[in-house]
């Protein structure tokens, strides 16, 4: 199997490439600037260069790959315009291409925040969402027009907060939260598992045009993961701006569609095993 694999220089990307080829993948990441994928190099992988906001530059590099697995994403310190841009039309623009090449599968990686604030009870694929940021209102367009399409094997994988791996994300949230409650909790997924959640997705035949939470399967308070940093907790002065953004996620669907049992069932195993 051949798969192309977008936004592999960030963070989920760049550790989904290795680990797919350690699976025996032929993989090939695409990239804007060969110069930022030096660390990519390697037996197993091979670049291609184009741009989701140029639809022409993509046609090569879907050429005669056998998946597509759409990573690539503005998140934050990206104005409405560039999320909407790269997020939702980026995604409309690869999608096309690939169709056109006879891509056989497109796995696309979205956000547990489409669902909006749960309020603690974990969301499941059948709920609604109602998207607050612009970010998760990119996503959840994505995956709209994905699933719409009726000639392109489509997965939507809705990731929780992911980390581990030598990630520095938790300890680049930390100043945006270190005003939310203490006693709020997130939903999360090491990168291990997303690894896990895409190759499993890969290799199902079935079903198609099926969405995903991707998640271990138990929420952690945020005072764990600021702890797990060398951070006090939050000082709970704007639990406000936390609920916003109090989204869990109810991971049982890819255990029983696909088999999914998480390496790193809750964050304390992960920490104790060495795993951030």
């Amino acid at each position: 199997m051949t798969v192309l694999v977008t936004g592999a220089t960030g963070k989920v990307g760049s550790r989904l490439v290795k680990d797919l080829v350690r699976r025996g993948i032929q993989v090939r990441p695409l990239v804007r600037d060969r110069r930022r994928a030096t660390p990519l190099r390697g037996e197993g992988i091979e670049l291609a260069e184009g741009d989701l906001l140029d639809a022409g530059s993509l046609a090569a590099a879907v050429s005669g790959v056998d998946a597509v697995v759409h990573c690539a994403a503005f998140f934050r310190g990206a104005t409405a315009g560039q999320v909407h841009s790269v997020n939702d039309l980026g995604t409309q623009h690869l999608a096309a291409v690939a169709r056109a090449a006879g891509v056989r599968r497109f796995i696309f990686t979205s956000t547990g925040l489409v669902y909006g604030p749960t309020g603690g009870r974990p969301a499941s694929e059948d709920d609604s969402c109602a998207p607050v940021a612009a970010y998760p209102v990119s996503k959840l367009a994505a995956e709209r027009f994905l699933l719409g399409l009726s000639d392109l094997d489509v997965r939507v994988l809705r990731l929780a907060f992911v980390y581990g791996d030598g990630d520095a994300h938790i300890a680049e949230v930390v100043p945006l939260m270190n005003r939310w409650s203490p006693r709020q909790c997130m939903s999360m997924v090491h990168h291990a598992d997303v690894a896990q959640a895409v190759a499993l997705a890969l290799d199902a035949s079935q079903p198609g045009y099926r969405v995903y939470n991707v998640v271990d399967e138990e929420a952690s308070a945020i005072a764990e993961l600021f702890a797990s940093v060398g951070a006090p907790p939050p000082d709970g002065s704007d639990a406000g701006q936390g609920a916003a953004l109090d989204t869990t996620l109810d991971g049982r669907r890819i255990r029983e569609d696909l088999g999914f049992r998480p390496r790193f069932p809750r964050f304390a195993d992960a920490v104790s095993a060495g795993g951030l």
